[in-house]
């Protein structure tokens, strides 16, 4: 009977030992609620203890969090739509406030959070251009609003160490999508338009130059034919005059025989002569 009271009393010795320890470790903060009360907080890593049955440790990760987000759509100063996928980088800054206001429930934090970052963007991009939010440096978007995005924050106990918006799109279903496709395509058709005009330009000229070089071609070709021909011609005469010279009654005979050939080139010529003429000397029988 002793021995099972003895056993007994070791069994809730060492329950009440295992339930006054608690570990904290490294990048973690507790919080010790006294019968639901906050009564210690920011308690370091290691070991500790707290009173068994009555207090109840809570242990938090202090070290920085990605809080992920869904994309948004937000409205720039011109009233167009744009979708924005961010995401924040934080840290439980305050264990006791970060209790009190989710119950230790990170998916809480991150539920509340999420408005306070999502308005804060709103504001920066509603007095931004779509080319200043598009183009424009995106820590410059987000810088402005970290201040505060951390006032609503500190409410949770929460600190918000960066934000970073990882893309920007234009929505597939808004208006600006179909404007950009055809602001696109009109340059487009700007450019094409110039480029055909040059390439006509450039046709001009080349038809203009290819024009000028072949009447050039046939003027020079044209001078050096006649040139030819005067040389040609000047040569027979002088071959012609030496051959005449030499021969007057050849050169008489060539001369009949060339207005013979002029007379009947047709075939179809009547001349009417006197038997005695002298055109025709050269076609009597005078055997």
């Amino acid at each position: 009977m002793k021995f099972r009271i003895w056993m007994a009393g070791v069994a809730v010795a060492l329950l009440a030992l295992l339930g006054s320890v608690y570990v904290v470790a490294e990048g973690h903060t507790a919080i010790v609620l006294n019968l639901g009360r906050v009564s210690r907080t920011d308690i370091g890593p290691g070991l500790h203890f707290k009173l068994p049955l009555i207090e109840s440790a809570r242990v938090f990760d202090r070290r920085l969090q990605v809080l992920p987000a869904e994309p948004e759509r937000y409205l720039t100063s011109e009233r167009k739509d744009v979708s924005v996928d961010f995401f924040a980088v934080g840290r439980i800054e305050d264990a006791r406030a970060f209790y009190r206001a989710t119950g230790g429930n990170e998916d809480v934090a991150v539920e509340r959070l999420a408005p306070i970052i999502k308005d804060a963007l709103r504001n920066e991009i509603n007095g931004r251009t779509l080319s200043q939010v598009v183009s424009g440096d995106r820590t410059e978007i987000v810088k402005s609003q970290l201040d505060a995005i951390n006032k609503g924050a500190q409410t949770l106990g929460v600190r918000i160490v960066d934000l970073r918006i990882k893309q920007i799109d234009l929505p597939t279903d808004s208006q600006v999508i179909r404007d950009v496709y055809r602001r696109m395509s009109a340059q487009r058709q700007q450019v094409a338009s110039r480029l055909r005009a040059e390439g006509e330009e450039q046709a001009q000229q080349i038809r203009a130059q290819a024009d000028r070089d072949r009447a050039v071609i046939l003027a020079e070709a044209e001078r050096d034919a006649q040139k030819l021909r005067g040389e040609g011609d000047a040569q027979a005469a002088r071959i012609y005059a030496q051959a005449y010279g030499s021969d007057p009654g050849f050169y008489a005979f060539h001369r009949s025989l060339e207005a013979y050939r002029k007379a009947f080139a047709d075939g179809e010529a009547v001349i009417v002569l006197e038997r005695n003429d002298p055109f025709l000397q050269y076609l009597r029988d005078e055997r």
